[in-house]
C-alpha cells in the first residue's frame, strides 16, 4: 500500500524523496540525480553510466575577458547538504556550492544553490538554483547553464519534440564510427550500419530537434515496454535569455533530455553573459518540472505525450508556484502586472492607426531599442498582444524594466522610452501606445514578409542521401541536414538573379545566401541581384533601400546599385555568429538596415540592386534575409512622427 505523503530518507552517500508514486535518489552532498523509480522500472535513468552522469546540472565558463562561446565544462557538485522543508505535504532539499578565493581560475566565482522539491501527490519533482555572484569576486563568462538527463537507452526509444516532430529515435552506439559517418560538424552523424536497419542512410543531429522559447515547454521520451513516459516541463521562459524566439536545444539521440536555461545556440557570444569584477549579480532558474506517466497495458503508449501536454497545461497555469522555500523566488503576490494596447501607425499603409495584431510585447532590462534579444543576464516577461493590439503581462518580478515590442509583418523594433518599474501587487496601465516604424516614402517593390524568419523563402529539397525521415513533406522543411549545399547545385553558372513583378520569392529566392563550394574543395564569394524597373526616377530626390536580416554568421552584407563592380553603397562590416544555417534554424538574431539611395544613383527603366556576402572561408558563412523594401522619396508633405493616439 503506497503512503500518502512524501518521505524523506537522508543517507551517508544519498538523499531518497519518495512520495508513493515516484522515488528519487540524489548523490548526498553532490545533489546529482542517481535514480528515479518509477511504474516498476527500478531506475528511468541510464544504469550504465556513472552515478555522475545520470542527472545533473551543469554550466560552461570563462575567465572574464576571454572571447568566443565555449569554456571550461562543470558538472555542479554541491559540498553541503541541507533540509529546506520536510513535511507530509511537501519535501525540499538543497545542495550547495560555495565560491572564495582560493578557488579562482578552478571553478566559476557563483555560490550556487541547488534545489529539488517533490510534493504529495505529483508524479515528478521539480528542481530550481539561484547562482549568485559577489561584487567583490572576480568577474567571469557564462557560456551555458542547463539540466540534463540521460535515459535508459535499452528502454526509451520514441522521442517527442512537438505533436509533429517525434519518431522512434537511433541508438547512441548508432552515431558512432563505423556504425556512424561524422559529417561537416560532430554534432551531424549519418547512420551506416545502423542497429535498427530501418535508420540506414538517415542523418542524426540534435540541432534538428530545437524549439523557440515561446513553444519549448514540454518535451521527453516514450518508454514502450512498459508504457512510460519522461517529460521535461518548462513552464515560463522569464529566466531563459533573448526573448520568446530564441531558439534551444531540447531532447536528443542519447537518450538524453535537456532543460536549458542559458545557451549561445543560434546567436553566437551576444548570448553569453559576463559578468564583471565588481557586479552583484543573481538569478533563479527555474522551477522546472520533471513528470513521468504511464497507461494500463493494452492502451496506447503514445498517449502519453497528450497528457504530458495537459500535465504542462496545469504547470504553465499554477505559474508562478507557491511552494518554493527560497526567498529569491518571488511568489504571485509579490509580483506586478502590466497592460496596455499597441498600434501601428504608418502612413503609407493606412491613414488609421492599426491595431498591433499578435504583436510580441515584453519587459526586460532598460536598453537601447532592441536590445531584449541580446539581453542575457536578467529576467524576461513576453505575452501576445490580442486582435484589437491588446496586452497584459502579468506576474513580472518587481524590478525596473524597459517595456519592447514586435509586430509581425512591420520592420523594426518598438520601445516605450520610459522605464517601467514593478512594485509588488501593482497593476500598471499603460495606456495606448503607438509603434511608428522606420518608413521614409511609399513602397516601390518589396521581397518577403517581415517576420524575422527566412521560412517563407524557397528552401530546397535536402539531398537524397542525408535526410531525416521526420521532416520529409514537413512545414519545417528547413531543418534537412546540408541544405546549403544545394545552393550550388541549383546556381552552378552563375548566382541567384531575382526580378521584382516577374519572380517569387517562394519559389526563387533562396532561404539563405551561402558561399559557393567550389571543386577544389574552397568557397567563393556570392552576389545576388535584384533587377527592378522605374518609369520615372526623381534624381533630386531620396530613395530608402531597407534591408532585414533573419540570421549572420560571420558576414557581411555589402549593397551596390546598378554597378557591381562600384564602391559600396553600403556595408554592414563583419556582422554575426549565430551559425543558423548549420544548426537548421530558419532565423538566428535579427538585424536591420536602412540606407539612403541617391536618385542620381537610379535610371529610369531597368536598375539592379547587388547584395555582396563577400567573406567566404567556410560553407556556414552566410546572411538569410527576412524582408528588402525599396521605397520612394519622401512626399512634400510627409509630417513628422506622431508618438501618442
Amino acid at each position: 500500500m503506497p503512503h500518502l505523503g512524501v518521505q524523506l530518507l537522508v543517507q551517508d552517500r544519498h538523499v531518497v524523496m519518495d512520495n508513493g508514486l515516484l522515488q528519487v535518489t540524489l548523490s548526498n552532498p553532490d545533489g546529482i540525480v542517481t535514480g528515479i523509480r518509477f511504474s516498476g522500472i527500478d531506475n528511468l535513468l541510464e544504469v550504465l553510466n556513472d552515478e555522475s552522469n545520470r542527472g545533473y546540472w551543469d554550466l560552461v565558463w570563462n575567465a572574464a575577458g576571454s572571447t568566443g562561446t565555449t569554456g571550461i565544462f562543470d558538472v555542479i557538485r554541491g559540498t553541503s547538504f541541507k533540509v529546506i522543508v520536510e513535511t507530509e505535504e511537501q519535501v525540499e532539499v538543497s545542495f550547495t556550492r560555495t565560491w572564495d578565493s582560493s578557488q579562482e581560475g578552478k571553478l566559476v566565482p557563483l555560490n550556487i544553490d541547488k534545489r529539488f522539491v517533490m510534493l504529495r501527490g505529483s508524479s515528478g519533482f521539480y528542481s530550481y538554483a539561484i547562482y549568485e555572484h559577489l561584487k567583490e569576486w572576480p568577474g567571469f563568462n557564462l557560456g551555458e547553464t542547463r539540466i540534463a538527463f540521460k535515459l535508459r537507452k535499452d528502454k526509451f526509444h520514441y522521442m517527442v519534440a512537438a505533436d509533429n516532430r517525434q519518431r522512434f529515435m537511433p541508438l547512441p552506439d548508432d552515431r558512432v564510427p563505423p556504425r556512424g559517418q561524422p559529417l561537416a560538424y560532430p554534432e551531424a552523424v549519418k547512420l551506416v550500419k545502423p542497429v535498427e536497419p530501418d535508420f540506414k542512410g538517415e542523418v542524426d543531429d540534435k540541432y534538428q530537434y530545437s524549439i523557440e522559447n515561446k513553444d519549448n515547454k514540454v518535451h521527453g521520451w516514450i518508454c514502450m515496454d512498459p508504457a512510460v513516459g519522461f517529460w521535461q516541463i518548462t513552464p515560463s521562459d522569464e529566466f531563459r535569455s533573448g526573448g520568446p524566439v530564441k531558439q534551444n536545444l531540447t531532447s536528443h539521440v542519447g537518450p538524453t533530455t535537456l532543460a536549458m536555461f542559458l545557451s549561445a545556440h543560434y546567436s553566437g557570444e551576444d548570448l553569453v553573459p559576463k559578468i564583471g569584477a565588481g557586479e552583484a549579480w543573481k538569478k533563479v532558474f527555474g522551477p522546472v518540472f520533471m513528470y513521468f506517466n504511464s497507461v494500463m497495458d493494452g492502451d496506447d503508449p503514445l498517449s502519453l505525450w497528450e497528457d504530458a501536454k495537459s500535465q504542462m497545461l496545469i504547470e504553465v497555469q499554477s505559474w508562478p508556484y507557491e511552494f518554493p522555500a527560497s526567498e529569491d523566488y518571488q511568489k504571485s503576490d509579490q509580483r506586478g502586472n502590466v497592460s496596455g494596447r499597441l498600434f501601428v501607425r504608418d502612413r503609407f499603409v493606412s491613414d488609421d492607426y492599426i491595431p498591433a495584431n499578435g504583436a510580441y510585447v515584453g519587459l526586460a532590462l532598460p536598453g537601447d531599442v532592441g536590445s531584449w534579444q541580446r539581453e542575457c543576464k536578467d529576467y524576461q516577461f513576453w505575452n501576445r498582444a490580442d486582435e484589437e493590439g491588446y496586452f497584459s503581462i502579468n506576474n513580472v518580478r518587481t524590478g525596473n524594466y524597459n517595456l519592447y515590442a514586435w509586430v509581425p509583418g512591420v520592420i523594426g523594433d518598438y520601445r516605450y522610452d520610459v522605464s517601467v518599474t514593478v512594485t509588488s501587487g501593482c497593476d500598471i496601465e499603460m495606456g495606448d501606445l503607438v509603434y511608428q516604424p522606420p518608413r521614409d516614402g511609399p513602397t516601390l517593390w518589396e521581397i518577403g514578409i517581415p517576420d524575422r524568419s527566412a521560412e517563407e523563402f524557397y528552401v530546397p529539397d535536402p539531398n537524397p542521401n542525408y535526410t531525416n525521415k521526420l521532416y520529409v513533406d514537413h512545414p519545417d522543411r528547413f531543418r534537412q541536414y546540408g541544405l546549403w549545399e544545394r545552393y550550388a547545385e541549383l546556381y552552378p553558372d552563375g548566382d541567384l538573379v531575382y526580378t521584382v513583378g516577374v519572380s517569387d520569392y517562394r519559389k526563387d529566392w533562396f532561404y539563405a545566401q551561402v558561399t559557393r563550394k567550389k571543386d577544389d574543395n574552397t568557397y567563393q564569394r556570392t552576389t545576388w541581384q535584384i533587377k527592378f524597373n522605374l518609369d520615372e526616377v526623381d534624381q533630386n530626390g531620396t530613395y530608402k533601400l531597407r534591408v532585414a536580416l533573419a540570421s549572420a554568421t560571420f558576414s557581411e552584407l555589402q549593397v551596390r546599385i546598378n554597378d557591381p563592380k562600384a564602391k559600396p553603397l553600403f556595408s554592414s562590416g563583419l556582422i554575426g555568429r549565430d551559425n543558423s544555417i548549420a544548426r537548421h534554424g530558419i532565423h538566428g538574431l535579427y538585424w536591420l538596415y536602412g540606407m539612403d539611395v541617391p536618385g542620381a544613383r537610379l535610371v529610369e527603366g531597368d536598375n539592379a540592386v547587388f547584395l555582396t556576402q563577400p567573406r567566404s572561408a567556410s560553407p556556414f558563412q552566410g546572411i538569410m534575409y527576412d524582408y528588402i523594401r525599396l521605397e520612394g522619396p519622401p512626399p512634400p508633405s510627409s509630417s513628422s512622427p506622431e508618438t501618442s493616439v
